[in-house]
């Protein structure tokens, strides 16, 4: 079952090895002390250690509070994501010291973060768990005309895009559900912001389908926050669209996670999954010698890159911050309102 931790008591699983990583998190979640309450998931063994999934929550504990929720780590080559939430949380940290209307947001609304999904994978510097599989292709999801090998697939997991065992997800995958469960879908108004990199050379901004080319339930709030963004930050820069538009995939966990969110509550609550991908390829045409390194294609390995990338992100982390918290403007659509989104949403992806 997994261990609450109402303020800070030392977790340290690993003595023997060095994750700085996890360390980090740790000096973070101490930092936090009695403002937050940390969440051990699940532990992860590989080689005699356990790497813990924590699950950090500040904020409001009343039912009806709306959640951002962030997670990162789910391919552990992809360690950019995790590195930029714990940024952000080592900059929360800062905040909640003196920051009056910081503070007065939280107690309206409540923030999670799950820094390293997959741990092991973190550490290893491997897209995979220590199973062999993606973790993004674990559900039981499947893509409509998804068939080529980089989609998923369960021939072996010494081959890269393995879906694993098809009757039942992995510790890390179900880690990841249980605290959307717990916290997303059990308010009335919730984000999820899973980080990744890797694709492109341009940051993208996804929001289901990946697993087929049909607009998802609450496209029309999708496209009003999005109008929304781009009003108040007319040169952002995200490239807003379905995950459908680059790529179709089995077993996304978004896609398995929105369509039970359906099933149980139809639509008198609202979840948005969103991924936000780096355009790692951008770092790669600054610095092309970085494609022969180990983390050169997902990961900005000079210190200015990652400290610029680290930063790069806090307004899009504010604005949904403060779209939940004032959410009239996109979630309370009239009738002819979400038609017309509805409409421009076929015009911008689906025609």
């Amino acid at each position: 079952m997994p261990r609450i931790y109402h303020g800070y008591n030392p977790i340290i699983y690993m003595t023997s090895i060095k994750f700085s990583e996890l360390e980090q998190l740790e000096r973070i979640i101490e930092g936090f002390g009695g403002r937050a309450e940390t969440e051990v998931i699940d532990r992860i063994e590989y080689k005699s250690h356990q790497f813990p999934i924590y699950s950090i929550t500040l904020g409001s504990t009343q039912v009806d509070a709306p959640v951002l929720a962030f997670f990162g780590g789910v391919h552990g080559l992809e360690k950019i994501g995790s590195e930029v939430i714990l940024s952000y949380m080592q900059t929360i940290s800062q905040l909640l010291d003196w920051d009056e209307e910081f503070q007065r947001r939280l107690e309206k609304s409540r923030l999670v973060f799950v820094p390293m999904v997959n741990p092991v994978g973190v550490y290893l510097g491997t897209r995979c768990n220590d199973n062999g599989v993606d973790l993004m292709r674990n559900s039981p999801a499947e893509g409509v005309g998804a068939t080529s090998i980089f989609s998923g697939h369960r021939i072996s997991p010494h081959l890269p895009w393995y879906r694993g065992d098809e009757a039942k997800m992995e510790k890390e995958a179900r880690a990841l559900c249980h605290v959307v469960n717990q916290h997303l879908f059990n308010s009335p108004l919730s984000i999820a912001l899973d980080l990744h990199s890797g694709f492109g050379i341009q940051d993208r901004l996804w929001f289901p389908y990946a697993s087929r080319k049909s607009p998802f339930s609450f496209i029309a709030e999708t496209v009003a926050l999005k109008e929304l963004f781009d009003r108040c930050y007319q040169h952002h820069i995200y490239k807003i669209e379905p995950t459908c538009q680059e790529y179709m995939i089995n077993g996304d966990l978004w896609d398995y996670l929105f369509d039970e969110f359906i099933k149980r509550f139809k639509t008198n609550r609202l979840f948005l999954p969103l991924t936000l991908e780096m355009g790692s390829w951008l770092w790669l045409r600054k610095s092309p010698m970085h494609l022969f390194s180990r983390h050169g294609l997902f990961h900005p390995l000079l210190p200015h890159r990652q400290q610029r990338i680290f930063r790069r992100h806090f307004m899009l982390f504010d604005f949904l911050h403060r779209s939940l918290l004032y959410p009239e403007k996109w979630t309370q659509l009239k009738p002819e309102e979400k038609i017309a989104y509805e409409k421009k949403a076929l015009g911008l992806w689906y025609e």
